[in-house]
């Protein structure tokens, strides 16, 4: 199922979520202009490895993938593909917890997606890069936070539109996910293209940290 649209409006402007996706799609840009050479040291520079954090633990420096990982992408439909994730989910989760708080919460999520995905496959010397992490961190908070909105999807194997519940399609998501994760493993497979584990945690990262940056509420009114 792919997602078309949510049916929860935000009240706000999502900034941070602009913000985010244009310094996403303005890296990418930057990838495409700059010969092959360069796009695969800017990916070893700053996309994340594992086996290269592990020797360089003592070195702030090695530190910084966890970060920059986050904004960079592999190709146009890796980058659709997030983008578009975030823009369905990302502005009702921001509206919620305003623009700063939505950032830092973004940022962590995906940094705890990095995390345990080294810890997944700790030896592995590929670089991971891709704002999924951070994205499944959004949706995890959105499972929770929206349980009552609905996503209008398209089944592409019999191409027609269906609204479904926003917590059954991120059931749905969830469980492709873990069971490609531990299929992955099963095969040891786990050095491989889409970084399941990143997905998984990043998600229940979103769901277990998402009420520690929720706005408090203000009341428009007074008790009598």
């Amino acid at each position: 199922m792919i997602p078309l649209r949510d049916t929860s409006p935000s009240r706000k402007r999502p900034i941070a979520t602009f913000i985010v996706i244009g310094i996403n799609a303005l890296i990418f840009l930057y990838q495409t202009m700059i010969p092959k050479e360069m796009v695969g040291e800017m990916v070893f520079n700053y996309g994340f490895i594992p086996i290269r954090f592990i020797y360089n633990i003592f070195n702030p420096l090695a530190y910084i993938p966890f970060i920059t990982n986050i904004f960079l992408h592999s190709n146009l439909i890796h980058l659709l593909g997030n983008m578009w994730s975030l823009w369905i989910f990302g502005d009702n989760v921001e509206d919620r917890m305003g623009p700063l708080r939505f950032t830092l919460f973004y940022l962590l999520t995906g940094v705890i997606a990095t995390i345990f995905h080294m810890l997944s496959d700790i030896s592995s010397y590929v670089p991971v890069i891709g704002a999924s992490g951070a994205i499944a961190g959004v949706m995890g908070a959105y499972f929770l936070m929206f349980k009552h909105s609905r996503v209008l999807t398209i089944v592409p194997i019999f191409p027609f539109f269906i609204q479904v519940p926003a917590q059954i399609f991120l059931i749905i998501w969830f469980l492709i996910q873990l069971s490609s994760g531990i299929s992955s493993g099963l095969a040891g497979q786990l050095s491989q293209n889409i970084a399941w584990w990143a997905h998984i945690f990043g998600f229940l990262a979103g769901v277990f940290l998402h009420k520690l940056f929720i706005k408090k509420s203000i009341n428009y009114y007074r008790r009598i």
